[in-house]
């Protein structure tokens, strides 16, 4: 498997992370030292991963309702063959976020990320799947 076929593979862990509130998945996929940052209400609000972690872990997950999965990957951009920034946006729940995830190489567990700038774009139906 190349490193490209790895950090596809690591975009799927973070996207199923995200829809199953999977702390496991985001585990195997956030570096143990990462943050996270938003700028949306105006000041640079950082979330290091461990609240990150706890927030996920409490809320209800998009498969929990259930929710039709849209996610898009946007754009990666390769800085060299041991980091690239991956664009994306997704829906959870009512939400639409654009994430830019920061992804380097590790040679014992692959692709980390090892920091997110994320916004929220926008809000939307909630989409389900039908039974």
């Amino acid at each position: 498997m190349t490193r490209t076929d790895q950090l596809f593979e690591a975009i799927q862990t973070y996207l199923d992370a995200i829809y199953f509130c999977d702390v496991e998945k985001l585990d195997a996929v956030f570096h143990p030292a990462s943050t996270l940052f938003d700028a949306d209400n105006g000041e640079i609000f950082v979330d290091p991963i461990k609240s990150f972690r706890a927030d996920v872990a409490s809320r209800p997950s998009p498969a929990s309702f259930n929710q039709k999965r849209h996610d898009e990957i946007i754009t990666i951009d390769w800085l060299s063959p041991l980091s690239a920034v991956v664009k994306l946006r997704l829906h959870s729940r009512t939400s639409i976020f654009v994430d830019h995830l920061n992804f380097v190489w590790d040679e014992q567990k692959g692709w980390q990320i090892v920091a997110k700038i994320w916004h929220l774009e926008g809000t939307c139906e909630l989409e389900t799947i039908a039974a």
